[in-house]
């Protein structure tokens, strides 16, 4: 079992990657799919999460409102800390549960958005890394998220630099050009770094 980071950040591309390395046979690890069924309707995580913020996280079906909350804990670095020490130990459970379901051959990609700053690049055997020039990525987050340029300028800052996230790579995919030309660029990663180990 070849155990894979992938990371990237917002706007980089790094879920058009996931889905490509999935369709070349790679058994892939969304963590924030994970999170989100963390807090799930009638989960456990999302009741702590009500009891740390409040009935207004929630959405009127009783989902969790995510913007809500990515407002409540954006800038405020204890709150973050809070709702992460809820879901991040949930996600990990579940992480090690797929894991274990891989066949012993498998190429298993961990899609792990803040894996520079969570400083998780040591657990894996190669790190993928997404780089996408700033100004391509505002452009995507306005585009596909809606987002204003300055909220989508607001989050990429928020993140890693893209110097932090090349000082863990083993592998880097730059996003600047057209979906064929990413497609092209993991296909060489599978066949090079990921089926060839």
């Amino acid at each position: 079992m070849l155990m894979v980071g992938l990371t990237g950040g917002i706007g980089a591309g790094k879920s058009a990657v996931a889905r490509r390395l999935a369709e070349l046979g790679a058994v892939v690890i969304d963590a924030d799919r994970l999170a989100r069924e963390a807090v799930a309707p009638g989960s456990a995580g999302l009741a702590e999460v009500v009891d740390l913020f409040g009935s207004q996280v929630l959405a009127a079906d009783g989902s969790l409102d995510r913007a809500a909350v990515a407002a409540r804990v954006f800038g405020d670095d204890a709150a973050r800390r809070a709702l992460e020490a809820i879901i991040h130990p949930r996600v990990r459970a579940r992480t090690a549960e797929l894991v274990v379901a891989a066949a012993p051959d498998a190429v298993v990609v961990n899609d792990v958005p803040l894996l520079v700053e969570a400083g998780l690049a040591g657990a894996y055997e190669v790190v993928i890394v997404v780089l996408a020039d700033e100004e391509t990525r505002v452009a995507r987050l306005v585009s596909d998220r809606g987002m204003t340029p300055e909220e989508a300028h607001a989050r990429i800052r928020a993140q890693a630099s893209d110097e932090q996230r090349r000082a863990v790579a083993d592998v880097v995919i730059v996003n600047d050009g057209t979906l064929d030309e990413l497609r092209d660029q993991v296909d060489a990663v599978w066949r090079e770094r990921l089926k060839a180990a």
